[in-house]
Parts: structure tokens; C-alpha cells; sequence
């Protein structure tokens, strides 16, 4: 492989040797999705890819690359999430030895499941960074040989065979949507893409809290910024690879960014319409498609990248995600303290058919006059408009409500 740049024969020849290591994930339309977006959408399922994300595919290649010398003395790499467990199965499937470094504060379930894949887990530091660093003394140590997330020739050749599967499972694909931290999926992806077939278009999307890779494009110059803070942790990029933006400047046809509210939306419509789970990083190309300024140039494939996401996190998305279509509202009234009133109030809730998931019927407090009890209140509602109706009869009614 030619330094630092990736061809159509690099990926080409990585599909080969990733053919007995990873699926061929499903490439599949969506009514919903097209529906909405005003063209068909398709989805190509990586968080149905083994470990869970395409991770794997871009460590697998990278260590089947090495000498025999070099697996020898096995493979390193810094990482809390996907990729820890990419180049753990990588090495276990080609019979060397792999050591992770992760933070001290990585979450148990991915230590359990990066060792689950034949790894050994060091934990060291706070934050990546640190852990990072720990790696890389590792590594001068015993000789290992680190595998970047991304900046990384044949990491990106192997992220690249998602591009050539889409074009071989949809010839007539117009544009293929890619999520984007340090662009390691999307230049792979561009750069096949690009060769094979130069008239699809392919487009990066980037969260707006982590937007060095979108900067870096416009700017037509590697540009890091000082923080990266997205639900989409896994694109969580400050430092955009830069190798990845070279192949990135020359293929992809542009960048845009989306807010972390369209990310959480979008998460949460993979679960209601599609039965789907999705990581933030994964959802954030359809979260493109149908809440970002992508122009609509016909048959588009979205990259759903990953499905690795904290079981906390999808409490979250779902809370967040109800009360911004307005099918949870949060409400505190004031009521006189006698009997029955309480009963009264809720009377209405009834009439309107909302359902009381939470209440809170509080005598005595700081600010509550004497003879008043204060009462919080979530409904779940239809949507908004059904909100506002509740809303509106319970202030004909005479109460003084207002919405938390």
C-alpha cells in the first residue's frame, strides 16, 4: 500500500482478506425514512456488523497486513469503545496478541466485551488521552504495533469495503451518507466510492459539538478544535486524522453538521419505526438525511455505523425524545387545600384522555402560601397539539398552569 493515501485496489484487496472475518451487512430501503426525507433511503447496517460497528473491518485489515514479524509482538491500541473491540477480534482472528488500553473509567460492559474478544485490558488514566499515552509506552516497550482509530492506511482501506458492498447491493445508488469523527469510515468510503463509481455523490455528517473534520473541509485545511462534546460519543473527535482529510478534501462532495437533538431524534425513530438500536455515531447519518441540508439527488444510502449505545443513554434519548415531539409534558399548578380539589384537577386530565405517569402533591413549602398545596404533573400525551388542548382547558378552568 502506498504511504499515507488509500486506492480502489487497497480496498479491493482488503474486501478479500476481510471476506472469512466480517458479514456483509444488509443494505436495506426504508419506507419511513424515504417517506420523510422525500426520496428512498437506505440503510446499511453496520450495527448489525460483528463487535457491533464497522470498527472491525478497518482493524482486521491493518493487523492482516502485518509482517510476520510484526505479529509477532502483537498489536496496541488506546480506546473506550468500537474500535477496542475491532482490534481485539482482528487479533484474535489472526492468532496474535492484542492489548487495549482504556480509561479507568470505561464502562464495565465494553472491558467485559473487549475481553470477551481475546484482548488483554489495561486501564490507565482518566480520559482518553492519558490512556493514550499509556499505550504508546507500551508499545516502545514491547514493540507492538499501535492500530489507529483512523489515521492509518490500511484501517482506512478496510472501512472502505462498506462503500464497495453498497455499490455491488444498489448499482443505481445516487449518494451514500457517512458519519464522520476523525474520517476514517468516510474517506475509506469516498475513496471507493469515488473510483468505482464517480458520479454517486458521497456526503459526511458531523455533530455540531465535534465539528473539526466539517471545519477542516471548508476551511481546505486541517483544522483541530480545543473540545469535541456530542451524544454521538463515538465521533467524538477533537484531532481530524490527516491523512483522512487529504482523501477527504480530493473525494467527498461536502459536510454538514446536525444538532444533538436531531441525533437523539433520529435514535429514537430507528427504535419506534425500525425496530432498531443505534450509538449516536451510527444514528448521525440518517439524523443528515432527514434533519440536515443535504441536497436530495435521489436513491441515498445512510451508513448506520454502529449500535454499541449505554443502556443509560437510551433512558435518556427516549425521555428527551418524547418531550421534544410533545408526548411527555411536565406541568405545576397551585390548588386550594381542601378536600376533593385534587380530585377535581385531575378530573380534566381524564376528560382529555392523558395519562398521569408522575405526581407529586406537596402541603408545605418555602414559597406555597397557607392554604395552597402545589401539585407537578407528567402526562403522556398524543403530541404537541394534544398538550395544548390540556393545557388550554385546564386555564378556562381557572387554574394557573404552567409547563417545566
Amino acid at each position: 500500500m502506498e504511504k499515507d493515501t488509500v486506492t480502489l485496489k487497497d480496498v479491493q484487496e482488503a474486501a478479500k482478506r476481510l471476506a472469512s472475518v466480517v458479514h456483509k451487512t444488509p443494505l436495506e430501503s426504508s419506507h419511513t425514512f424515504s417517506t420523510i426525507a422525500g426520496h428512498e433511503v437506505l440503510l446499511k447496517l453496520e450495527n448489525m456488523q460483528r463487535t457491533g460497528s464497522f470498527k472491525v473491518r478497518g482493524a482486521s485489515n491493518c493487523i492482516q497486513t502485518l509482517s510476520p514479524e510484526k505479529k509477532a509482538c502483537g498489536v496496541i491500541t488506546a480506546s473506550a469503545g468500537n474500535h477496542a473491540q475491532g482490534v481485539a477480534l482482528g487479533a484474535s482472528k489472526a492468532g496474535i496478541k492484542s492489548t487495549i488500553v482504556m480509561p479507568e473509567g470505561a464502562p464495565l460492559a465494553k472491558i467485559e466485551a473487549t475481553k470477551g474478544y481475546g484482548a488483554e485490558v489495561v486501564l490507565a488514566g482518566s480520559v482518553y488521552d492519558e490512556a493514550y499515552a499509556e499505550a504508546l509506552r507500551i508499545q516502545k516497550e514491547t514493540g507492538a504495533t499501535f492500530v489507529h482509530a483512523y489515521d492509518n492506511p490500511a484501517v482506512i482501506a478496510g472501512q472502505g469495503t462498506i462503500g464497495l458492498e453498497i455499490l455491488e447491493q444498489c448499482p443505481d445508488i445516487k449518494a451514500i451518507v457517512v458519519p464522520v469523527g476523525g474520517g476514517g469510515l468516510l474517506a475509506g468510503v469516498a475513496a471507493a466510492v469515488k473510483a468505482a463509481a464517480p458520479h454517486v455523490k458521497v456526503y459526511g455528517v458531523q455533530a455540531t459539538g465535534a465539528p473539526a473534520m466539517y471545519l477542516s473541509k471548508h476551511a481546505g485545511k486541517w483544522v483541530e478544535t480545543p473540545e469535541a462534546h456530542t451524544i454521538a460519543d463515538g465521533i467524538a473527535v477533537k484531532q481530524p486524522g490527516k491523512i483522512t482529510f487529504q482523501l477527504i478534501q480530493k473525494y467527498v462532495d461536502d459536510i454538514v453538521v446536525v444538532k444533538d437533538d436531531d441525533i437523539a431524534a433520529t435514535i429514537l425513530l430507528l427504535m419506534e419505526r425500525a425496530k432498531m438500536i443505534a450509538e449516536g455515531a451510527g444514528a448521525i447519518s440518517l439524523a443528515g438525511i432527514l434533519h440536515g441540508s443535504l441536497p436530495n439527488v435521489g436513491k441515498t444510502a445512510a451508513v448506520i455505523s454502529g449500535g454499541n449505545i449505554d443502556v443509560n443513554m437510551i433512558s435518556r434519548v427516549i425521555e428527551n425524545g418524547l418531550v421534544k415531539s410533545g408526548r411527555r409534558i411536565k406541568l405545576v399548578t397551585h390548588l386550594s387545600d381542601r378536600p376533593g380539589e385534587l380530585l377535581k384537577f385531575i378530573s380534566y386530565i381524564k376528560e382529555h384522555r392523558a395519562n398521569i405517569i408522575f405526581i407529586h402533591h406537596e402541603h408545605a413549602g418555602r414559597n406555597l402560601p397557607i392554604g395552597q398545596t402545589q401539585v407537578e404533573m407528567d402526562l403522556e400525551t398524543r403530541d404537541h397539539a394534544h398538550g395544548e388542548i390540556i393545557i388550554a382547558a385546564l386555564r378556562r378552568a381557572g387554574y394557573r398552569v404552567e409547563l417545566i
